[in-house]
């Protein structure tokens, strides 16, 4: 069954999602997951392909209450129909807990652990005055964390949930995530150009 190439995927991401936030988190995730294969010594093109698709019905379907088409579902049909490897259908299915599919792999694992943890990790970098995700530490995060009202939308349970299931300490998923988007601060917008003075 065939795997997506990376630009294949994003050409299928770019034909779904036009906002550019969305973009930036499914990129944020898939750095997070590849540095998560690094670690475990896992296909990492297989993984990062998963983790760039994961929100692929997200914009255009986001009620995921609908039953029909309601995010995953729509781009779980999607994938079925384009004969994507079940692995990816399966990882896909699992970081919606909603959905009831029980995540029985690393790669779903990981896929689920690192989903809101990203957005926290550019919530702190947004807040930096270098605006440079370079410059955000551990110890960033872990300062924020104990602040509820910061980034209050994420779900600080289903993070640390994430790290349990994988069997990492919670600072240590941090660490990994991290230093995975690290990789990407000038695809994620920060790399220091939103502190730079206009014109």
């Amino acid at each position: 069954m065939p795997l997506p190439s990376r630009t294949e995927a994003w050409d299928l991401v770019c034909q779904w999602i036009t906002s550019d936030s969305l973009r930036k988190h499914v990129l944020a995730v898939e750095a997070a997951v590849r540095a998560y294969a690094r670690h475990f010594g896992e296909d990492e093109a297989f993984w990062g392909v998963t983790a760039l698709l994961h929100d692929l019905d997200f914009e255009r379907f986001p009620d995921m209450d609908d039953p029909v088409n309601g995010h995953p579902r729509t781009a779980l049909r999607l994938f079925r129909e384009l004969d994507y490897p079940p692995a990816l259908i399966q990882a896909v299915a699992g970081h919606a807990p909603y959905l009831g599919i029980a995540r029985t792999t690393r790669l779903d694992s990981a896929l689920w652990a690192s989903d809101e943890l990203t957005g926290l990790i550019m919530a702190v970098a947004y807040v930096r005055p270098s605006k440079d995700l370079r410059d955000v530490e551990v110890s960033s995060v872990k300062k924020k964390w104990k602040d509820k009202l910061f980034a209050a939308a994420v779900n600080r349970a289903d993070i640390e949930a994430g790290a349990a299931e994988l069997d990492i300490e919670l600072w240590e998923h941090v660490r990994i995530v991290l230093d995975g988007m690290k990789c990407i601060s000038a695809d994620l917008g920060l790399d220091g150009r939103l502190a730079q003075p206009a014109g």
